[in-house]
């Protein structure tokens, strides 16, 4: 499994696992035919779903572990006691470089826990952050940190920026992506100290791409930048939000058409219309957040989803891996510390 592409995959973890894991990875196989699969799980749950998928047992090896890590676990938790789990040994794999990265649906602390102590950031990078990608008018976007700093100082910030403006040029396949500070108003004037600071390193940097400057909440499903940058409080907040409103809708849409018998007749004519409009906005078609800012692939799939949306998660780690995104950040991030000590030189 050491050569090649190789995917390490948490088979225990998420709401319907193992079964959903495996074939999802069959799925991902169709995919992307150059993947092997390493397994981690419980053999007498996982063999036979691999028995039953031949050609993806083809390019597959199973590790036998009964110890996994559940959602309950404190990370704390999960890092003194989990060293036999599923979750660990699958990201043990990338760090011994049987596996070029982790996928896993299960505890999203316990999984950022383990895989920042096994891992360990980069150089130049004081926090891991968590990005995700998802819908917007004008084509997708990449958000982060989503969750995993609450508090944030501008160094966060511009380490985000580095970090998202990757995920856009390896994930999304923006060549030159634009990137903006969420913050209360576009105005330089706004916001607090952190985000202006941060606002002149980025204007100064030389990243690829361009800095926008600031934008506001309803930039985020405009689609105004390729990357959108935040602390982990606010950028949580708004996913949710963004959640929120769209199940929200989605409802109100299915209250309309139930609402008489001719309503019901405007949803059978407008049935095809709103199928393209569902299969564009489906999350799963979005699953997969990154741990950025590791020595390692790691990529956090939704506990709930399905195979589909499983599939969709591994698709992210390829992208990740075969499109060099840890030598990507690496030597960005170089590039920003060479700039900013000749700054503080010619200070």
């Amino acid at each position: 499994m050491s050569t090649g592409l190789a995917i390490s995959l948490d088979a225990m973890g998420g709401d319907n696992a193992p079964e959903m894991v495996v074939r999802g990875a069959d799925i991902a196989r169709r995919r992307f035919p150059q993947a092997k699969f390493l397994f981690f799980g419980d053999e007498a749950k996982v063999r036979p779903l691999l028995d039953s998928l031949p050609d993806l047992k083809k390019v597959s090896a199973l590790r036998h572990t009964v110890s996994v890590v559940t959602m309950e676990d404190k990370p704390s938790q999960a890092l003194r006691s989990g060293r036999g789990s599923s979750m660990r040994l699958a990201i043990d794999a990338v760090h011994n470089g049987e596996a070029n990265a982790v996928v896993s649906a299960g505890n999203t602390g316990a999984l950022m826990a383990m895989a920042k102590f096994v891992l360990k950031t980069m150089p130049g990078i004081d926090r891991p952050a968590i990005a995700s990608f998802f819908p917007t008018l004008r084509s997708e976007s990449v958000m982060l940190d989503l969750g995993a700093n609450v508090q944030c100082d501008a160094e966060n910030l511009v380490q985000f920026a580095v970090m998202g403006n990757v995920f856009a040029r390896t994930v999304l396949g923006v060549r030159e992506p634009s990137m903006g500070l969420l913050n209360v108003g576009s105005e330089e004037l706004k916001g607090h100290d952190a985000v202006k600071v941060a606002s002149g390193i980025l204007r100064q940097a030389t990243l690829p791409g361009k800095f926008y400057g600031f934008v506001e909440g309803d930039d985020i499903t405009r689609g105004t930048v390729d990357v959108i940058v935040t602390d982990g409080f606010t950028g949580n907040v708004a996913l949710k939000s963004i959640e929120g409103a769209v199940k929200l809708y989605s409802h109100f849409l299915r209250q309309t058409f139930k609402s008489s018998w001719i309503a019901g007749i405007g949803y059978l004519l407008a049935r095809p219309a709103m199928n393209a409009l569902r299969a564009r906005v489906d999350p799963r078609r979005y699953n997969g957040a990154i741990f950025m800012g590791l020595n390692g692939v790691c990529v956090k799939s939704h506990g709930g989803t399905d195979a589909f949306g499983f599939a969709n998660a591994i698709g992210v780690a390829v992208d990740m891996v075969t499109n060099g995104a840890i030598e990507k950040m690496r030597e960005d991030f170089a590039l920003l510390q060479a700039q900013t000590s000749a700054q503080a030189a010619a200070l």
